[in-house]
């Protein structure tokens, strides 16, 4: 669970963040390589680069490379943060006297980092390259061509709603764990609930009693549901309309 947590944590975070990356990337790789003075300065500042990749390349170039960073993201700080949880919990971060011994502390902080590091690092590559991608006039460093999926692919809904399934499963699984309950509890001769009021009173009860993790019990199985259900949903109605669209002109 620990490792899925982080994961998902992760990700959430990446959405916010994938454009200041994009800014990044573009910044480090402007004047490779050249002295000061000596090439043309496309983006002087992190306020320049986002307003002027954002009129050359379209709003949507900051967030180039969105889909290797949320999997970069995924497995390096599941694994770094899942395996840092694993050590601390089977209590092998404590001297035998019972205390927490910072060398071993670091060790495994080292350890897990350079797993996440080592595993995440061909996917930060492919981030990396998509993200340097620019038009012509403000593009900096080599330019890699690459094209994760071909116009109009099913595949691009196929990883639109794969995305989109973690977003659904993070914002619904409360409201979920909430209906189940309300549906689920007993009731008086009048048909009225005996343990909820409501909607807001089940929500409030079960924060107030199990906690925030309280609200998301069978998230797993939600998203292992919800995620396919998500999938395969919009990549029908895709496919549906386009084979709609074709046979109609």
């Amino acid at each position: 669970m620990d490792f899925l947590m982080s994961g998902l944590a992760a990700c959430g975070a990446c959405l916010f963040t994938n454009p200041l990356e994009v800014v990044k990337t573009r910044m480090q790789l402007q004047g490779e390589l050249r002295a000061p003075g000596t090439y043309q300065r496309h983006y002087r500042n992190v306020f320049h680069a986002f307003i002027t990749i954002g009129k050359v390349d379209g709003l949507a170039a900051l967030q180039k490379g969105l889909a290797p960073a949320l999997l970069y993201q995924f497995l390096m700080n599941g694994i770094r943060l899942g395996t840092y949880g694993l050590v601390e919990a089977g209590g092998y971060l404590h001297t035998t006297e019972g205390t927490l011994s910072p060398v071993r502390s670091a060790a495994a902080g080292a350890l897990a980092g350079v797993m996440g590091a080592y595993l995440g690092s061909p996917i930060y590559m492919v981030k990396t390259h998509l993200q340097a991608q620019a038009a012509t006039e403000i593009a900096v460093g080599h330019q890699y061509n690459h094209q994760i999926f071909p116009p109009q692919s099913w595949k691009v809904a196929l990883a639109a709603a794969m995305v989109s399934g973690i977003a659904v499963v993070l914002a619904m699984t409360p409201f979920d764990v909430v209906s189940t309950r309300l549906y689920n509890q007993p009731t008086d001769a009048q048909g009225k609930g005996l343990m909820y009021r409501g909607l807001l009173d089940a929500l409030l009860q079960t924060a107030r009693t199990e906690g925030i993790f309280g609200m998301y019990k069978g998230i797993g199985a939600s998203y292992f549901r919800l995620g396919p259900h998500t999938i395969l949903s919009l990549f029908f109605w895709d496919q549906l309309r386009t084979v709609y669209y074709t046979y109609t002109k």
